[in-house]
């Protein structure tokens, strides 16, 4: 089973957040690890993580969404420096027998982010 899976919506635009980057570290008190990174697809859902489920243990990670990027691709016009550029998300994987699902609903301007089903 897969235990992560990323799914990026750009509510500003109504589509999903097609090309942004999405690096996801582990951390270790003070230490990050890189562990992966991906790009939202076509469907929403980060690439990269399908089948990489042996990536992931108990413990700390940091999702890193490459939040300006994606609104500059998209010739957004934003202040400088931009209110999110890299926007950081912790979260704990405590049960590796379950399923992760991290939506994330974004704007230039804020982020939402949970556990989904």
């Amino acid at each position: 089973m897969q235990t992560v899976s990323i799914h990026v919506v750009d509510i500003a635009h109504g589509r999903v957040a097609r090309g942004m980057k999405v690096d996801v570290f582990h951390l270790e008190g003070t230490d990050a690890t890189h562990v992966v990174t991906g790009t939202v697809g076509n469907n929403g859902v980060v690439d990269g993580l399908n089948g990489h489920h042996t990536l992931f243990e108990v413990g700390v990670y940091e999702l890193r969404l490459h939040v300006g990027g994606y609104y500059r691709q998209l010739k957004t016009p934003l202040p400088s420096p931009a209110f999110m550029d890299v926007q950081v998300f912790r979260f704990g994987l405590a049960d590796l027998s379950q399923h992760y699902h991290l939506p994330v609903k974004l704007t230039p301007w804020g982020l939402s982010c949970f556990r989904g089903a």
